[in-house]
């Protein structure tokens, strides 16, 4: 069933179709099998593992990663404002930019999937936008003012809202998934590491701003 699953998702990213939850229910029932499917459909679709997501309750978890996608085509259900992570061979961080994560689901269900199968679905990620690199450094995460831009809508202008303050907070969980089974991981590897404030839904066109205290700001499109 685990391999069935990966067929059909993979074939919904291909022509953008949807899978209804009820009928593979049963396909993911522990988080082992979620990673399977990811792994699964990457590599049926020829994703390199060069991008990751990877997020946490809380500083001491529970965590979850998953592998991000190329910018996917079709209505979205949101986007999340995030900082994003370059690192070196030993999971450490070496540079970080300002980062939107689109948010699409393969499920019919949408964000009320179950979070397993929500999970395997690369954690209903659908790409990943990315601003300018620059040299990695602490800042006070907590309290970093930040606003997103979006058409027609008024700013959402925040402070803090991280889960767990420190976006390089997650690194250590994620590279012991991202080395499981002696895997290695590539100088340059991105790791976005988790929302700020939230999905933020929006169904419109993808084109912004993003702009976070210490990183500057990023004007983002589909096509960035």
């Amino acid at each position: 069933m685990t391999e069935a699953l990966i067929q059909a998702l993979a074939a919904c990213h291909r022509d953008g179709s949807r899978l209804n939850a009820a009928d593979w229910a049963h396909a993911v029932r522990s988080e082992a099998d979620a990673y399977a499917v990811q792994d699964g459909v990457a590599r049926a679709l020829g994703w390199p593992r060069a991008r990751w997501k990877s997020g946490g309750a809380g500083p001491q978890g529970p965590f979850s990663h998953s592998p991000v996608s190329p910018v996917t085509a079709g209505p979205l259900l949101g986007l999340e404002a995030e900082v994003a992570l370059r690192v070196g061979a030993d999971g450490s961080p070496e540079a970080m930019c300002i980062a939107v994560e689109l948010v699409a689901s393969r499920w019919a269900e949408g964000m009320e999937a179950p979070a397993l199968l929500r999970m395997a679905d690369f954690q209903s990620n659908a790409g990943l936008l990315l601003g300018e690199w620059q040299p990695y450094r602490a800042l006070d995460w907590a309290n970093v003012a930040w606003r997103l831009a979006l058409p027609g809508q008024p700013d959402i202008v925040r402070r803090g809202g991280h889960s767990l303050a420190d976006p390089a907070g997650v690194l250590p969980a994620w590279f012991q998934h991202a080395t499981r089974n002696g895997a290695t991981v590539p100088p340059g590897t991105v790791v976005t590491a988790g929302a700020w404030g939230g999905l933020h839904a929006w169904a419109g066109p993808v084109r912004g701003r993003l702009a976070f205290e210490g990183l500057g700001e990023f004007s983002f499109s589909a096509a960035a």
